[in-house]
């Protein structure tokens, strides 16, 4: 499934949890580096309008789609692919590089949230270590000084997976980053992921999920913030349906 912004297109190359499992298994035992980037409608909507966003998003290894319109859009384009969302991935990939042997870090939403999350998952994954947790300020830049300083403390520390919850685009940016400083790291943009395991935020119950209504509920916690997103996101169905059917053939 492609998706053509000018002259960049980008591709859900990751069809299925397995694939995507099997290849970070197989880049963590080789200490090879990645990026896995998960796409959803709204990062469809930004990545229209924000240039270095495009940037960024092309130099990730790995895509897979985190949204429900993404899955239905690769039908129409007779190229499935399955729903494989960021949240859902967090705790299988830290299994990986606990087995692996390799020291996890998270970069990322709060202190609290990062010191919770690291100490509920280190209880409950065997083997694993977060060696790092870094919470940048308001206005971080995600490829300015504090970020490349940041990226050659990961290398120094021997990390092999870095958790960013930064939220799109800054997060795609820095791993995009990564991937040039840091190439023997793992880079996953996970969102609200980490909010998750530390109780943070509630994510949407799993009936909610499998009736693909958790944009819903996720609008009714925050309509002030999402609601306009979403919306924006809807205004670009149309159009992308229609781009779907001409890959078909």
């Amino acid at each position: 499934m492609q998706f053509r912004f000018g002259e960049t297109v980008l591709a859900v190359n990751i069809p299925n949890r397995a694939a995507l499992l099997d290849t970070v298994a197989k880049r963590l035992a080789a200490q090879e580096g990645f990026a896995l980037a998960t796409l959803n409608l709204d990062h469809l909507v930004k990545l229209g309008r924000l240039p270095r966003f495009r940037a960024a998003y092309a130099a990730h290894d790995l895509i897979t789609a985190d949204g429900n319109p993404i899955v239905w859009l690769s039908r129409l384009a007779g190229r499935p692919v399955a729903l494989v969302p960021g949240a859902d991935m967090l705790r299988p990939m830290l299994e990986l590089a606990a087995q692996a042997g390799r020291g996890v870090a998270f970069v990322g939403s709060t202190e609290d949230t990062l010191a919770r999350a690291a100490e509920r998952l280190m209880r409950e994954i065997p083997g694993l270590v977060v060696v790092l947790q870094h919470a940048p300020a308001m206005g971080f830049d995600p490829t300015g000084d504090e970020a490349r300083r940041l990226l050659a403390e990961l290398s120094a520390r021997g990390v092999g997976l870095c958790l960013i919850a930064l939220g799109a685009p800054k997060q795609e940016e820095f791993a995009a980053l990564g991937r040039q400083l840091a190439p023997k790291l793992g880079f996953a943009s996970i969102g609200a992921g980490l909010d998750f395991i530390a109780g943070s935020q509630n994510r949407a119950p799993a009936l909610v999920r499998a009736m693909a209504m958790e944009w819903l509920w996720r609008a009714l916690s925050s309509p002030r913030r999402l609601i306009p997103r979403y919306a924006a996101c809807a205004a670009i169905l149309p159009r992308e349906a229609l781009k779907a059917l001409r890959q078909r053939g």
